[in-house]
């Protein structure tokens, strides 16, 4: 940690007239039909930083990914609709190149005066990006690099991938973490250290094999680990239980069986769930006992009673991370598991870590008060590989 330079000690050096390199975390859900930005909360959380360097009269270069295009242009996932959304909330246009280390760029960078913002075009339309092959990556991560001065990584959502950006651009330019970056790895490193206690942790989402690792990370130093999502039902098959057509991984119950024995009775399975006869919106659905859960029907969402159960012992909780919803929230009918959860944790006298990914976009979707929980992490696989103790690329690369 003190090892990371800040973006405060390169605006002490001054960065008035300077070119910044900012690799943001742009990564905004696009309506498939429109292409409008369904959330910006991305968005807003690189501002502190840009707006700060353009304060200081920085000529600020960003780039970012969005979405997985395969290394070649693709319309469905330009930056276009991000670059007028970033103009409207930094109150001035955002000047944005149509490639990403092209003509286009390099005019638009030669172009900015000082104090002025621009956007590269999708930094994944180039393969060098996300190449395995480091000369492949080196070579558009000079191409980069030549657009800056200083570098500056704020995209936290990005630091567990060795990516041109992120790996290599600042092992070519002086670098510092941005104030997103800081402040997640800051509040992160409060929990693998000494979290004040009662620690509860709360999992959901679709797939044990997805949280295997942190689970295994997280046991010995939790006071309680509730357990919820689809990634239960696996849970709930290996203490024998009828599980129906719930999503199951039939090749991870041995292994929950495992975790189940040497827990010492920290996980908490739900008690009751939200079954339905399909996967819809509109799906004929009941409230049953895990006990009791139909061979013909899927769970959904986890019930009332779990709920409550799960939120007694938040309430005891002084340290909470989240991670991953309790039940198909975007569907109005099994959203109340996640919605129980995240107003549990936001009654509960405790430091509250909301884990990136699906938890931060349900708070948003289910309009709760985001400034009532302690911290909504930026980078969903980032937060659980950090928890996990493992190394981060972008973090490592910033700390050399």
């Amino acid at each position: 940690m003190s090892a990371l330079r800040t973006l405060d000690d390169l605006l002490a050096e001054g960065v008035s007239g300077r070119r910044v390199l900012v690799r943001a975390d742009l990564n905004v859900p696009l309506d498939k039909q429109t292409g409008a930005i369904t959330d910006d909360g991305r968005i807003r959380a690189v501002l502190p930083t840009l707006g700060a360097l353009v304060e200081a009269g920085a000529k600020v270069v960003v780039c970012s990914h969005l979405g997985r295009p395969k290394g070649a242009p693709d319309p469905q996932f330009s930056l276009g609709p991000v670059a007028g959304r970033l103009g409207e909330l930094l109150g001035a246009p955002v000047h944005f190149a149509t490639d990403t280390v092209g003509d286009s760029a390099r005019s638009t960078v030669a172009d900015l005066a000082d104090g002025q913002v621009a956007l590269l075009e999708n930094l994944r339309f180039n393969a060098g990006e996300t190449s395995k092959d480091e000369a492949e990556r080196g070579a558009f991560a000079d191409q980069l690099a030549a657009f800056g001065d200083a570098y500056v990584d704020d995209a936290f959502g990005a630091v567990h991938r060795k990516h041109a950006s992120v790996f290599d651009v600042p092992a070519r330019l002086p670098h510092v973490a941005g104030r997103l970056v800081l402040r997640e790895v800051e509040v992160l490193s409060k929990l693998t250290g000494a979290p004040e206690r009662p620690y509860v942790v709360v999992l959901g989402g679709s797939k044990v094999s997805d949280k295997l690792a942190v689970i295994e990370a997280l046991l010995p130093t939790v006071d309680r680990l509730l357990i919820g999502g689809g990634m239960c039902f696996t849970f709930l098959k290996a203490q024998g239980l009828e599980v129906g057509t719930s999503l199951l991984e039939k090749d991870m119950v041995e292994t929950c069986r495992n975790l189940l024995e040497r827990s010492g009775g920290k996980i908490m399975l739900p008690v009751d769930v939200v079954v339905a006869d399909a996967f819809a919106p509109d799906a004929a659905h009941d409230t049953v006992r895990v006990d009791g859960i139909p061979s013909h029907r899927l769970g959904l969402d986890v019930g009332p009673e779990t709920v409550a159960g799960f939120s007694a012992t938040l309430s005891q909780a002084k340290t909470i991370f989240w991670n991953g919803p309790m039940g198909v929230f975007e569907m109005p009918a099994f959203a109340a598991g996640t919605r129980g959860i995240a107003e549990a944790i936001t009654k509960a006298d405790a430091f509250s870590v909301v884990g990136g990914g699906d938890s931060a976009a349900a708070v948003r979707a289910l309009g709760l008060d985001e400034s009532s929980f302690g911290h909504i992490s930026t980078g969903g696989g980032a937060s659980l590989e950090y928890l996990e103790g493992k190394t981060l690329p972008g973090i490592a690369a910033l700390e050399n």
